[in-house]
Protein backbone atom coordinates (compact mmCIF):
# COMPACT_ATOMS: atom_id res chain seq x y z
CA UNK A 1 0.00 0.00 0.00
CA UNK A 2 1.53 3.28 -1.02
CA UNK A 3 0.58 5.84 2.27
CA UNK A 4 0.11 9.58 1.18
CA UNK A 5 0.13 12.98 2.92
CA UNK A 6 -1.02 16.16 1.14
CA UNK A 7 -0.52 19.34 2.94
CA UNK A 8 -2.33 22.09 1.07
CA UNK A 9 -3.85 24.77 2.67
CA UNK A 10 -7.25 25.13 0.26
CA UNK A 11 -9.25 22.09 1.99
CA UNK A 12 -10.94 22.01 -1.45
CA UNK A 13 -7.69 20.52 -2.47
CA UNK A 14 -7.26 18.71 -0.53
CA UNK A 15 -10.81 16.79 -0.64
CA UNK A 16 -10.25 16.59 -4.32
CA UNK A 17 -7.08 14.55 -4.25
CA UNK A 18 -8.20 12.33 -1.42
CA UNK A 19 -10.68 11.23 -3.54
CA UNK A 20 -9.18 11.13 -6.87
CA UNK A 21 -6.05 9.11 -4.74
CA UNK A 22 -8.90 7.13 -2.68
CA UNK A 23 -10.13 5.67 -5.92
CA UNK A 24 -6.39 3.75 -6.79
CA UNK A 25 -6.84 0.63 -4.71
CA UNK A 26 -3.15 0.28 -3.64
CA UNK A 27 -3.20 4.76 -2.41
CA UNK A 28 -4.15 5.18 1.05
CA UNK A 29 -4.47 9.15 1.73
CA UNK A 30 -3.32 8.67 5.84
CA UNK A 31 -3.25 12.69 6.83
CA UNK A 32 -3.71 16.20 5.54
CA UNK A 33 -2.09 19.28 7.13
CA UNK A 34 -2.95 22.98 6.18
CA UNK A 35 0.58 24.16 6.52
CA UNK A 36 4.31 23.32 6.33
CA UNK A 37 4.66 22.53 9.94
CA UNK A 38 1.72 20.33 10.47
CA UNK A 39 2.69 18.71 7.16
CA UNK A 40 6.50 17.50 8.64
CA UNK A 41 4.15 16.36 12.36
CA UNK A 42 2.08 14.27 9.79
CA UNK A 43 5.10 12.85 8.03
CA UNK A 44 7.18 11.83 11.15
CA UNK A 45 3.62 10.38 12.78
CA UNK A 46 3.06 8.14 9.23
CA UNK A 47 6.37 7.70 7.97
CA UNK A 48 4.40 7.89 4.35
CA UNK A 49 5.45 7.03 1.16
CA UNK A 50 4.84 10.41 -0.50
CA UNK A 51 3.89 13.40 0.49
CA UNK A 52 2.17 15.91 -1.75
CA UNK A 53 3.49 19.77 -0.83
CA UNK A 54 1.91 22.37 -2.06
CA UNK A 55 4.59 25.35 -1.85
CA UNK A 56 2.69 28.55 -0.98
CA UNK A 57 0.96 27.99 2.44
CA UNK A 58 0.78 30.44 5.13
CA UNK A 59 3.04 30.13 8.28
CA UNK A 60 5.81 27.56 7.10
CA UNK A 61 5.26 26.99 3.55
CA UNK A 62 6.30 24.27 1.20
CA UNK A 63 9.78 24.77 0.60
CA UNK A 64 10.44 25.01 4.38
CA UNK A 65 8.50 21.66 5.16
CA UNK A 66 10.29 20.38 1.52
CA UNK A 67 13.98 21.22 3.42
CA UNK A 68 12.97 19.53 7.14
CA UNK A 69 11.20 16.35 6.00
CA UNK A 70 14.16 15.84 3.31
CA UNK A 71 16.44 15.93 6.30
CA UNK A 72 14.56 13.04 8.42
CA UNK A 73 16.06 9.93 8.16
CA UNK A 74 15.25 7.94 5.32
CA UNK A 75 12.30 11.00 4.06
CA UNK A 76 9.36 10.07 1.78
CA UNK A 77 9.53 11.49 -1.80
CA UNK A 78 8.21 14.64 -1.69
CA UNK A 79 6.77 16.02 -4.62
CA UNK A 80 5.93 19.68 -5.06
CA UNK A 81 1.94 20.97 -5.85
CA UNK A 82 1.96 24.22 -8.21
CA UNK A 83 -0.54 26.24 -10.04
CA UNK A 84 1.85 26.73 -12.86
CA UNK A 85 4.36 24.49 -14.53
CA UNK A 86 6.92 26.83 -14.72
CA UNK A 87 6.68 28.24 -11.50
CA UNK A 88 10.42 29.63 -10.49
CA UNK A 89 9.88 28.92 -7.09
CA UNK A 90 9.57 25.20 -7.86
CA UNK A 91 13.06 24.82 -8.69
CA UNK A 92 13.94 25.82 -4.97
CA UNK A 93 11.63 23.32 -4.06
CA UNK A 94 13.78 20.47 -6.35
CA UNK A 95 17.16 21.87 -4.98
CA UNK A 96 16.00 21.55 -1.48
CA UNK A 97 15.27 18.08 -2.17
CA UNK A 98 11.76 17.49 -3.95
CA UNK A 99 11.53 14.32 -5.78
CA UNK A 100 9.63 16.65 -8.86
CA UNK A 101 6.59 18.40 -9.33
CA UNK A 102 3.31 18.47 -10.49
CA UNK A 103 0.53 21.19 -11.53
CA UNK A 104 -2.44 21.12 -9.66
CA UNK A 105 -4.81 20.65 -12.80
CA UNK A 106 -3.21 17.28 -13.77
CA UNK A 107 -5.55 14.69 -15.18
CA UNK A 108 -6.45 12.58 -12.18
CA UNK A 109 -5.96 9.03 -14.23
CA UNK A 110 -2.27 10.91 -14.49
CA UNK A 111 -2.04 11.89 -11.17
CA UNK A 112 -2.60 8.42 -9.39
CA UNK A 113 0.24 6.93 -12.14
CA UNK A 114 2.37 9.53 -10.81
CA UNK A 115 1.89 9.56 -7.27
CA UNK A 116 3.34 5.06 -7.92
CA UNK A 117 6.42 6.53 -10.02
CA UNK A 118 7.48 8.84 -7.04
CA UNK A 119 6.67 5.57 -4.47
CA UNK A 120 8.75 3.65 -6.58
CA UNK A 121 11.82 6.34 -6.64
CA UNK A 122 11.75 8.06 -9.76
CA UNK A 123 11.65 11.21 -10.77
CA UNK A 124 7.93 12.72 -10.94
CA UNK A 125 9.18 15.44 -13.93
CA UNK A 126 9.12 15.95 -17.37
CA UNK A 127 12.99 16.40 -18.85
CA UNK A 128 11.43 19.54 -21.03
CA UNK A 129 9.97 21.11 -17.70
CA UNK A 130 13.32 20.61 -16.05
CA UNK A 131 14.99 22.72 -19.01
CA UNK A 132 12.52 25.13 -18.32
CA UNK A 133 13.35 25.31 -14.55
CA UNK A 134 16.70 25.25 -15.27
CA UNK A 135 15.87 28.15 -17.58
CA UNK A 136 14.15 30.28 -15.18
CA UNK A 137 16.33 30.16 -12.54
CA UNK A 138 17.53 33.92 -11.02
CA UNK A 139 21.08 32.73 -10.55
CA UNK A 140 21.63 30.28 -13.51
CA UNK A 141 25.21 31.56 -14.02
CA UNK A 142 26.68 31.14 -10.62
CA UNK A 143 24.71 28.00 -10.27
CA UNK A 144 26.42 27.02 -13.57
CA UNK A 145 29.84 27.56 -12.02
CA UNK A 146 28.85 25.67 -8.88
CA UNK A 147 27.36 23.02 -10.76
CA UNK A 148 30.51 22.01 -12.62
CA UNK A 149 32.82 22.31 -10.04
CA UNK A 150 30.33 19.81 -8.14
CA UNK A 151 30.29 17.30 -11.05
CA UNK A 152 34.36 17.76 -11.99
CA UNK A 153 35.57 14.62 -9.80
CA UNK A 154 33.32 12.19 -11.83
CA UNK A 155 34.40 9.97 -14.17
CA UNK A 156 33.48 9.98 -17.87
CA UNK A 157 30.90 6.88 -17.22
CA UNK A 158 29.22 8.83 -14.34
CA UNK A 159 28.82 11.84 -16.17
CA UNK A 160 27.13 9.62 -18.83
CA UNK A 161 24.58 8.40 -16.25
CA UNK A 162 24.14 11.45 -14.66
CA UNK A 163 23.20 13.02 -18.03
CA UNK A 164 20.88 10.19 -18.71
CA UNK A 165 19.47 11.30 -15.41
CA UNK A 166 19.02 14.65 -16.30
CA UNK A 167 17.00 13.36 -19.06
CA UNK A 168 14.51 11.83 -16.66
CA UNK A 169 15.33 8.44 -18.04
CA UNK A 170 15.02 5.19 -15.92
CA UNK A 171 17.64 2.56 -14.62
CA UNK A 172 16.65 0.00 -17.49
CA UNK A 173 16.67 3.08 -20.22
CA UNK A 174 20.09 3.98 -18.88
CA UNK A 175 21.39 0.26 -19.22
CA UNK A 176 19.86 -0.41 -22.62
CA UNK A 177 21.00 3.23 -23.82
CA UNK A 178 24.83 2.98 -22.34
CA UNK A 179 24.98 -0.95 -22.55
CA UNK A 180 25.24 -2.16 -19.05
CA UNK A 181 23.98 -4.21 -16.75
CA UNK A 182 20.84 -2.63 -14.80
CA UNK A 183 22.28 -3.67 -11.49
CA UNK A 184 25.08 -1.66 -12.48
CA UNK A 185 23.47 1.52 -13.35
CA UNK A 186 21.28 1.36 -9.84
CA UNK A 187 25.30 1.10 -8.13
CA UNK A 188 26.58 3.99 -10.50
CA UNK A 189 23.27 5.99 -9.18
CA UNK A 190 23.54 5.13 -5.64
CA UNK A 191 27.25 6.20 -5.63
CA UNK A 192 26.69 9.19 -7.01
CA UNK A 193 23.98 10.41 -4.94
CA UNK A 194 26.30 10.32 -2.36
CA UNK A 195 29.70 11.70 -3.77
CA UNK A 196 27.48 14.94 -5.34
CA UNK A 197 25.73 14.90 -2.27
CA UNK A 198 22.22 14.70 -3.85
CA UNK A 199 19.22 13.51 -1.76
CA UNK A 200 17.52 11.72 -4.69
CA UNK A 201 17.66 11.49 -8.43
CA UNK A 202 15.53 14.45 -9.71
CA UNK A 203 18.11 16.60 -7.40
CA UNK A 204 21.24 14.92 -9.49
CA UNK A 205 18.94 15.19 -12.92
CA UNK A 206 18.90 18.89 -12.26
CA UNK A 207 22.52 19.38 -11.09
CA UNK A 208 23.46 17.37 -14.83
CA UNK A 209 21.18 20.28 -16.35
CA UNK A 210 22.80 23.24 -14.52
CA UNK A 211 26.12 21.87 -15.16
CA UNK A 212 25.71 21.30 -19.05
CA UNK A 213 26.24 17.83 -19.43
CA UNK A 214 22.53 16.87 -20.87
CA UNK A 215 22.22 17.05 -24.73
CA UNK A 216 26.05 17.33 -24.87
Amino acid sequence: MITVVVADDEPMVCAHLRTILGSAGDIEVVAQARDGAEAVEEVVRHRPSVVLMDLRMPGVDGLTAIERICALPEPPAVVALTTFDADTYVIRALRAGAAGFLVKSTPPEDLIGLVRVAADGHTVLSPSAARRLVALSSDGHRRDDEARRRTAGLTERERDVLACLGEGLSNADIAGRLHLAEATVKSYVSRMLVKLDCTNRTQAGLLAHEAGLVGR
